[in-house]
């Protein structure tokens, strides 16, 4: 187990370093100065090129590359000078010679070319409203996405089981920016004085006066907008292995000894359904934060998405790479979780 685990993130580690390079080299190659963008149109020449040797954009880029590949590694050679020891926080682990040490430290995302802030403190502040986002619209998902399975698998080719896949066919074909503007135009807009739902708003507003508030209404609105596939997508695999489970010779046992139906529907069936559910559940979580990017533009929602789209249209490269690595991240995180749960809820699935 150990060793898997240990294998799993070695290969990690190696496709964010892969996408660090191809997002790098995309970046790169496009017709925009990001150090130009930092000044807006009116600088000249010299202050533009300062500018450019100060950030490190004069180098070839697979200088460029290596420098913050360095920066973002775990593990790095560092020069054993104050200037490091500032913008660092490592543990050294081997003195290799009398200026370099080896050492254990703390992944460093730079500062945004635009605001000069860390990246580390920007995404600290995007991350928490679009997990929290994310995590409802899956928790929403979740929770409908198995209770109307498990209506439609009891009664199948009934009345039910086929308006119940009806909707789950038109919430899988629907984008979810197209659900979030019209649940931002009908229950935000049209009924709103009803609904007292705002069409745009984000998770944390200044009130009158001048002090944060957090609105947990303006989440209502982009959670159902994005769960709306998963919960389509989850009914029918919940409807599928419910059906499969209870036609299995154990379940029409456990039914034949007496126990009643809520216990084999939830203690025999439901369990033995779920590796397909916890498929599909993983995938969608990691998916579900990408996903958020159109959804947050649509309801002016702040979060990962509004901070990776501004960085984006600013070319703010630090900004850029920091958003795509935590991304990458969740994606590996999930899928290892996943691999992880399979073994827990099957006895057959065997980590080696």
């Amino acid at each position: 187990m150990v060793a898997y685990i240990l294998r799993r993130l070695a290969y990690g580690l190696l496709v964010m370093a892969l996408v660090v390079v191809a997002i790098s080299s995309i970046i790169f190659l496009a017709p925009v100065d990001p150090a130009q963008l930092t000044f807006g149109q009116r600088s000249d020449v010299a202050t533009v090129q300062a500018k450019t040797a100060e950030l490190g954009l004069d180098q070839p880029l697979y200088v460029q590359l290596g420098h913050y590949l360095a920066d973002v590694s775990p593990v790095s050679l560092l020069p054993a000078t104050a200037e490091i020891r500032r913008k660092y926080r490592f543990v050294p682990l081997f003195h290799i010679s009398e200026h370099t040490d080896l050492v254990l430290k703390l992944p460093y995302l730079r500062e945004s070319f635009q605001t000069g802030r860390p990246v580390v403190e920007m995404l600290g502040e995007a991350i928490p409203p679009t997990a929290l986002l994310a995590g409802t619209a899956l928790l929403l998902a979740v929770i409908l996405g198995i209770a109307l399975g498990i209506l439609a698998s009891l009664r199948p080719h009934s009345v039910w089981d086929q308006l119940i896949s009806v909707i789950s066919v038109f919430g899988y074909s629907l984008p979810s920016y197209v659900a979030a503007m019209l649940l931002a135009l009908v229950f935000g807009y049209a009924l709103g004085d009803r609904t007292g739902l705002d069409i745009q708003g984000s998770l944390f507003v200044l009130d009158d006066f001048g002090e944060w508030q957090m609105r947990w209404r303006n989440l209502i609105l982009p959670s159902f907008a994005l769960g709306l596939r998963p919960v389509a997508l989850i009914t029918q695999l919940t409807r599928s292995a419910m059906l499969d489970v209870l036609s299995q010779d154990y379940v029409r046992t456990a039914t034949a000894k007496g126990l009643s139906a809520r216990a084999v529907i939830v203690r025999h069936a439901l369990r033995n359904a779920l590796n397909p559910i916890v498929s599909a559940v993983s995938g969608w979580f990691a998916a579900l934060l990408t996903g958020a990017f159109f959804v947050e533009n649509v309801f002016n929602f702040k979060g990962l998405g509004a901070t990776t789209v501004t960085a984006l249209l600013n070319f703010d490269i630090p900004v850029v790479l920091g958003c795509v690595l935590f991304t990458s991240a969740v994606f590996i995180a999930v899928n290892l979780v996943s691999d992880l749960l399979y073994a827990w809820l099957d006895p057959r699935v065997r980590i080696g």
